[in-house]
């Protein structure tokens, strides 16, 4: 955990905000895979994390407004629980280590509350908590979520969207972790592996480091396929291959770093072609953030680099100004730019990407590719994002659009026709906004295609 002072400061913070009634912490539970004693390894709650640092499942805590007061509900093991998982801290030793005097049983939560007075708490993103919360508020289960709290959604955001040096930290440790199981996949992709070969290396690295992944790993040769978890194909000579992939720190901070590789260690022509567009693109974003510019911004430069780019091999066409502000590069880009990161690898994702990504300065787009940015607003310091430019040519996408006619004057279909089979090139780093510009996180990650290529090598 971090200090205790830390956690002391963040439930200050947050409590400041309001004028009374009660702010409900739900922690997590354990997940059963078949049977209740045969369970999923345990993540704990980010929020709770951030705001209690306990890590393990069964807890509760409320910051009680009106009485000024700070509980912490659990239970103590019992002698079975000391013959199976040995012997832990009582809870009030627990409560002790974050600053927390009280501690009290969980069962007398649901006497603590008393539902006369406002009780504030976040959205839920399971199911158990949902049934947990009916049963304490004494509402409906269709009631939980609708009765979140706004007050509470926004005031979290803005503690947790501006990251201190002690989370800074943590974050580069798992970029760290992240580089180094990075490298080893571009020194083992051979043709004749299975991805799943060198999917679970990399995993295998993170877990013999006392860590775990930040999320699935989307490692596949089929990159085309934005979000793809399926592990099984076979590479061979002449594939590119997408790893999106991270670890977590210690206290659960995340990673999350893409490189494009080749299967056979040298890029093809066509290849290098596409990965240097998207390469340029990454490093316009990059150099583009900085305080005071909205990321909605950022990514439309990274958008117009990629439109020129393709434009060069005579993919794209016309005004490319007209191109972009139409959403035409978005056949080829359809999706955002980045996200925030911090203890979820999509920070906050679960209170709401409005209230993490946008405000009322700026507001989310409805057109396609643009509408999928999870952060658009103007950027502070302390902010951790990722940027993760990509080209990809899928299909069906391709099919669909060419057979409505759309974009015409700004997409050359019969050139766009010669590369359905090509997959996709992702390339992302992850940034810390400063007071006047930005830095990449963590140890250097290849990403030039002469160093890709000479670590694919063996050089």
């Amino acid at each position: 955990m971090f200090p205790k002072k830390t956690y002391m400061e963040r439930r200050w913070k947050l409590k400041v905000q309001f004028d009374s009634g009660i702010i409900l912490f739900l922690g997590n539970e354990e997940s059963p895979m078949n049977y209740s004693d045969n369970t999923y390894k345990f993540r704990q709650d980010s929020n709770f994390l951030y705001f209690w640092g306990l890590d393990e499942p069964a807890l509760a805590a409320v910051i009680d407004i009106d009485n000024n007061k700070e509980i912490i509900f659990g239970e103590n093991v019992d002698l079975d629980d000391i013959i199976w998982m040995g012997p832990q801290p009582s809870l009030q030793e627990k409560a002790k280590d974050i600053g927390v005097k009280e501690a009290r049983s969980l069962p007398e939560l649901s006497d603590f509350l008393d539902t006369s007075r406002e009780i504030h708490y976040l959205p839920t993103y399971r199911g158990d908590q949902v049934i947990h919360l009916s049963q304490l508020l004494d509402c409906d289960p269709a009631e939980v979520e609708f009765n979140a709290s706004e007050k509470l959604i926004r005031a979290v955001v803005g503690l947790r969207e501006q990251k201190t040096d002690e989370e800074v930290l943590q974050i580069e440790t798992a970029v760290d972790l992240t580089a180094q199981m990075h490298i080893a996949a571009m020194e083992m992709l051979e043709p004749g592996m299975f991805e799943y070969e060198a999917c679970g290396a990399m995993e295998g690295i993170a877990l013999a480091a006392a860590s775990r992944i930040s999320f699935p790993s989307i490692f596949s040769v089929e990159g085309e396929t934005l979000h793809n978890h399926y592990h099984g194909n076979q590479m061979k000579e002449g594939d590119i291959l997408i790893n999106d992939s991270g670890a977590e720190s210690e206290l659960h901070y995340a990673g999350d770093i893409t490189r494009t590789i080749p299967v056979s260690g040298k890029f093809t022509g066509r290849q290098r072609d596409i990965y240097q567009i998207v390469l340029e693109a990454n490093k316009t974003g990059i150099k583009a953030s900085k305080p005071g510019i909205t990321y909605k911004e950022v990514h439309l430069q990274a958008a117009r680099v990629i439109a020129e780019g393709l434009k060069e091999l005579g993919l794209m066409r016309g005004n490319l100004e007209e191109a972009v502000a139409n959403g035409a590069h978005a056949l080829f880009f359809p999706h955002g730019l980045g996200h925030m990161m911090g203890l979820d690898v999509h920070d906050m994702e679960g209170l709401g990407e409005d209230y993490v990504g946008y405000d009322e300065d700026t507001q989310r787009s409805d057109q396609f590719g643009l509408a999928s940015l999870r952060l658009g607003k103007e950027l502070k310091p302390g902010y951790v994002l990722t940027v993760e430019p990509g080209i990809y040519f899928i299909p069906e996408l391709i099919d669909r659009w060419k057979e409505d006619g759309k974009h015409e004057a700004f997409i050359n279909y019969d050139k766009v026709e010669e590369y359905k089979d090509f997959g996709g090139v992702r390339i992302e780093d992850d940034i810390l906004i400063t007071e006047k510009k930005q830095r990449i996180l963590g140890m250097p990650i290849p990403k030039e295609v002469d160093e890709v290529e000479r670590i694919c090598q063996g050089e």
